[in-house]
């Protein structure tokens, strides 16, 4: 069960456009770290904050996430997973910036390919919101996009090889591009026979739920392949009516619907979060996929529970739900063929 908490903000944003609200909400995130904590009466946690984290790594968060955070609580878990703390600034050994071998993976402008019959396009640098935990946090992302250049060395490269057969949409956050720009991207890779399905990984339907607009549906619908879209939640506390009716939307496109999880300390540790994040998610229509062990990234040594305590929560977590709603334990290593089970 949630624990009974503090109301969350009530945020009366500006009207603004239809057609424009996503923009307008990204353009008005909230990127000062003393001002998220004085919206939500925490002003005295400044003392806990690092500037040079912040500085290497800037906040970003948009209100509509803000607004599900408890004012008041300075361990609440989404407010945890965005605030640059001076945790951060620990050099921990076992921590590097690329802990899960990207750089080794790139085959072309902004294309990994770690495991058979995918390649991971790096769409854009961009994010909504950005998560402590990320373990992109150091990528060069201004170097290597598969954005770049109207996307024609990334295409070509998937064209090159029919060994591919999904694609999948990653970054920062594919769905920060404008729709007219992943048409782009799609139509090109239309043309390309073995590319049977298309995967997008993405936090905005989660932190920002009005990018999923008419324009974005009308691109998914008609899509020519079986289209998956992960989303990425940590605690249940990140859902709400507007969250629910952006993943109703893309359900109605037809994709599929997953989760993924990051298991998180101070977050989603416990059974009772992560059941509560399976039944919520469930509830809005998207099944548990992965639950990662932390990718051990420079920076990140905070979030980290052990592989030990890791299995006892996953055991507990089987014993109380069916099975569908139990996800993958797993962990990402440089050179793997796939993702590790941990069970």
């Amino acid at each position: 069960m949630i624990p009974a908490s503090p109301a969350p903000l009530h945020l009366d944003p500006a009207p603004m456009p239809a057609a424009a609200a996503w923009q307008c909400q990204w353009r008005d995130a909230v990127r000062d770290p003393r001002a998220l904590l004085a919206l939500l009466g925490l002003d005295a946690e400044a003392a806990r904050m690092s500037d040079t984290a912040a500085a290497q790594f800037p906040l970003r968060v948009p209100m509509a996430f803000v607004s599900r955070m408890r004012p008041g609580d300075p361990r609440d878990p989404l407010l945890r997973q965005v605030l640059p703390l001076d945790d951060e600034d620990r050099i921990v050994p076992g921590f590097a910036l690329d802990a899960v071998g990207d750089g080794a993976a790139r085959t072309a402008q902004g294309v990994l390919q770690k495991y058979r019959g995918r390649a991971l396009l790096v769409a854009t640098g961009s994010c909504a919101v950005h998560c402590r935990y990320c373990f992109r946090r150091h990528f060069d992302y201004a170097a290597d996009t598969a954005a770049a250049g109207s996307w024609r060395e990334a295409v070509a490269r998937i064209a090159a090889d029919p060994g591919i057969e999904e694609v999948i949409l990653s970054g920062g956050d594919p769905l920060s591009l404008a729709t007219p720009k992943l048409i782009e991207l799609t139509d090109a890779l239309a043309g390309i026979p073995h590319v049977r399905r298309l995967r997008l990984h993405t936090r905005l339907p989660m932190v920002l739920p009005d990018r999923v607009d008419g324009a974005l549906a009308a691109w998914l619908s008609a899509l020519p392949w079986p289209v998956t879209v992960v989303v990425h939640a940590n605690h249940a506390n990140e859902f709400d009516d507007a969250v629910d009716a952006a993943l109703a939307r893309l359900r109605k496109t037809g994709a599929m619907l997953l989760n993924q999880a990051v298991l998180l300390r101070g977050v989603n540790d416990d059974v009772d979060s992560l059941a509560d994040l399976s039944v919520r998610g469930h509830a809005a229509g998207v099944l548990p996929y992965y639950l990662h062990q932390l990718d051990r990234v420079q920076g990140t040594a905070h979030f980290e529970v052990d592989d030990a305590t890791a299995l006892a929560l996953h055991r507990a977590l089987a014993a109380r739900l069916s099975g569908y709603l139990v996800p993958r334990l797993v962990r990402e290593l440089p050179g793997d063929t796939g993702k590790r089970p941990l069970t």
